[in-house]
């Protein structure tokens, strides 16, 4: 399991990679965290990531699913952790604490490059 932290304006964004599954929280909500369908996304974040939504219904659904299939498809918690911290990076999250299995935050230089 590896937890990410992110500092997004006032908040901590936490983000928990524990095998394929992905969880999202936040300082605003305490202690609940969600998935990726219970969380809400951001269009222009998702027409960024995804141009072709732009213009679909169902981008938030897609979104999700091929956020979904790419998790999936990255064969260990450190990929799937890695895409995250590029991807949360493009959209203005700042890197700020990485702790891996419980034990002492891991130094972030190694991870934010």
């Amino acid at each position: 399991m590896i937890i990410i932290l992110f500092r997004f304006g006032p908040e901590v964004i936490m983000v928990n990679v524990d095998g394929t599954r992905v969880l999202f929280g936040n300082t605003s909500q305490g202690p609940i965290t969600s998935t990726i369908d219970g969380i809400k996304l951001s269009k222009s974040g998702v027409i960024k990531e995804f141009p072709d939504l732009k213009y679909s219904d169902n981008w938030s659904k897609e979104a999700a699913f091929r956020f979904k299939q790419k998790i999936n498809s990255l064969e260990t918690e450190s990929e799937r952790a890695r895409y995250i911290i590029k991807d949360l990076k493009s959209h203005g999250y700042k890197l700020w604490r990485i702790q891996r299995k419980g034990h002492r935050p891991e130094d972030i230089s190694k991870w934010d490059s």
